[in-house]
């Protein structure tokens, strides 16, 4: 009898694990996004969004000694702290993919930056011709952004029709996207800067990189100074959340044993090993035989020498941001109040017309035009096995944009009710990108057959 395949197995057969396992957290992590935006709009609508923001809005200190106190809203806590873990994730995914994954060549890079690149410049700019010179014009960034654990978790629904390559191509241009939108956020959406906690910044990320260069691998002085910097950040005006990429950036890439090195360890531990259960004299059990257990220890310590940091920190951190911290952040910030929407108002407002069209048109538009234009050129090639219309219907799915365009969005208003307009354009528009993306891929595409790729 023949193993039962799930999605996943099913969809890409033998590939390189850690995609295999990114994939496999992120589908499942859009799950869990899923319901916690729904738990925020049913609080919302049940309690009141009034209720719900009050909530939000309670303060919550940390002090010492008098001389150090932070004292911020839970909302503020959430968005300027747990968020930083995100984009320390994002930013150390951006690095494994720039350094050995998709966006490792040229070659391989130029399709997904040209999509990304056009699914941003297209949405930004529908964006501000419903708000040029309106107030809020400042929100033109909302609609740029695709959110990766959504747009990947409706692939995997489409496993036996869409080729692997075509998960690989969004989660790829998903990745360049983030990128963006971290530059966007750092240069257009700061408040004022305070310079003196730049250069205290500065020097701290210059000390970070010395860790790196001086070949300390443990997390532990990364983690401490990682939080010094986050705080300095904060004080300067620059969103704290950069903090995480910054951080990401430094991390060694590098293990401290090459394989063949790993492999030689190994092989002595194992002698070590097979020595100490043939002495008669010494119990063969590692519970009993101390020294037993200190060789299985040693294997666990190499095993781990032999992965970067990079890699083990990112699996580390993965699953707590897939399944709490982005759970939160849309339990904090996706909720409105639908009883409260007239409807025929709320989609007449600007904001909300230009989130709704960025993402479920200039979208679309952006990433299959600079698609198309970047293979016309030669600059680029479709991945093999993906058609134009599977193409196309991935550039619907990159409109969803729910978790970096609420980040936006809160950055981008000070006035409420723009952030409420702009919420309800983001759920609309990720709303009709998901659905006419599934549709499109799910009648345009076959059912692939067994072993295709």
């Amino acid at each position: 009898m023949s193993e039962k395949k799930y999605p996943l197995e099913a969809l890409f057969g033998r590939i390189l694990s850690p995609l295999e396992q990114f994939l496999r957290q992120t589908a499942a992590g859009g799950i869990v996004l899923i319901a916690a935006a729904a738990s925020a709009l049913v609080a919302a609508t049940w309690l009141g969004d009034a209720t719900v923001h009050h909530a939000w809005e309670q303060r919550f200190a940390l002090s010492a000694g008098g001389r150090f106190n932070l004292d911020l809203t839970l909302h503020h806590w959430v968005n300027d702290a747990l968020m930083a873990l995100f984009f320390l994730l994002v930013g150390l995914e951006l690095k494994r993919e720039i350094l050995v994954g998709e966006l490792a060549s040229l070659k391989d890079a130029a399709l997904p930056v040209f999509a990304a690149a056009g699914g941003m410049v297209v949405p930004a700019l529908l964006y501000a011709a419903f708000n040029h010179g309106a107030a809020g014009a400042a929100g033109w960034g909302i609609a740029t952004a695709t959110d990766i654990a959504f747009a990947i978790g409706i692939l995997v629904m489409l496993s036996g029709r869409i080729p692997r390559n075509l998960v690989i191509f969004v989660t790829a241009l998903a990745i360049a996207d983030d990128l963006g939108a971290v530059v966007l956020i750092a240069i257009f959406y700061t408040a004022q800067i305070d310079m003196r906690w730049i250069r205290a910044a500065g020097a701290l990320f210059v000390l970070l990189l010395a860790f790196n260069r001086g070949g300390m691998r443990h997390p532990l002085p990364y983690a401490f100074v990682g939080i010094l910097l986050w705080y300095a950040l904060l004080r300067s005006g620059v969103h704290a959340s950069i903090a995480g990429v910054l951080l990401a950036i430094t991390i060694p890439a590098r293990p401290a044993f090459t394989p063949a090195q790993f492999e030689r360890r190994l092989d002595e531990l194992q002698a070590e090993f097979r020595a100490d259960r043939k002495d008669l004299e010494t119990p063969d059990d590692p519970l009993r035989n101390h020294r037993m257990a200190e060789i299985a220890e040693a294997v666990e310590r190499a095993a781990g020498e032999v992965q970067s940091p990079l890699q083990r920190i990112e699996h580390a951190l993965a699953p707590w941001v897939a399944f709490l911290v982005i759970p939160i952040f849309a339990i904090a910030n996706a909720g409105v109040d639908l009883k409260a929407v007239q409807w025929s108002e709320a989609l007449s407002e600007s904001v909300t017309l230009g989130v709704i069209a960025g993402l479920a048109i200039g979208k679309f538009a952006g990433v299959s035009l600079f698609s198309w234009i970047a293979i016309r050129l030669g600059l680029a090639r479709l991945p093999n096995g993906v058609a134009w219309p599977q193409l196309l219907g991935a550039a619907w799915l990159a409109g969803i944009g729910f978790t970096m365009s609420l980040f936006i969005a809160e950055l981008a208003f000070n006035d409420r009710a723009m952030v409420e307009e702009a919420k309800l354009g983001i759920l609309v528009g990720s709303f009709l990108s998901a659905v006419i993306g599934l549709a499109w891929l799910y009648f345009s595409a076959r059912p692939r057959a067994e072993g295709e790729a």
